[in-house]
């Protein structure tokens, strides 16, 4: 099964925030809410895949969020019972190109 049909069938099992991603989450400056996140994962792309990742394989979505119009990363991994959510944040564009999916070099 490729990495995104293995992202959306876990999600729709069970979606686990990690405590990283709930700290990233609920900074001042972002307060990313769970629907926004729901919303990437089950609407967005895949921009970056880490199928070595030593927490288990792992991608970056990208997607533009109908809630708060604005462009959302999300890091997760899907497992057998849940997708975990490693970290969440609005990309910065000091970092990303305009399109919000190609890293500055």
């Amino acid at each position: 099964m490729d990495i995104l049909n293995a992202v959306r069938k876990t999600a729709n099992k069970r979606i686990l925030y990690l405590p990283h991603a709930l700290t990233q989450m609920n900074l001042p400056e972002r307060m990313i809410t769970a629907d926004e996140v729901r919303e990437v994962v089950f609407k967005g792309e895949i921009i970056e895949d880490y199928p070595e990742d030593p927490r288990g394989h792992s991608c970056l979505m990208y997607g533009w969020t109908s809630t708060k119009n604005r462009p959302i990363h999300v890091v997760c991994s899907p497992k057998d019972e849940y997708l975990a959510i490693i970290t969440a944040y609005v990309p910065s564009p000091k970092e990303w190109e305009s399109d919000f999916k190609t890293r500055r070099k």
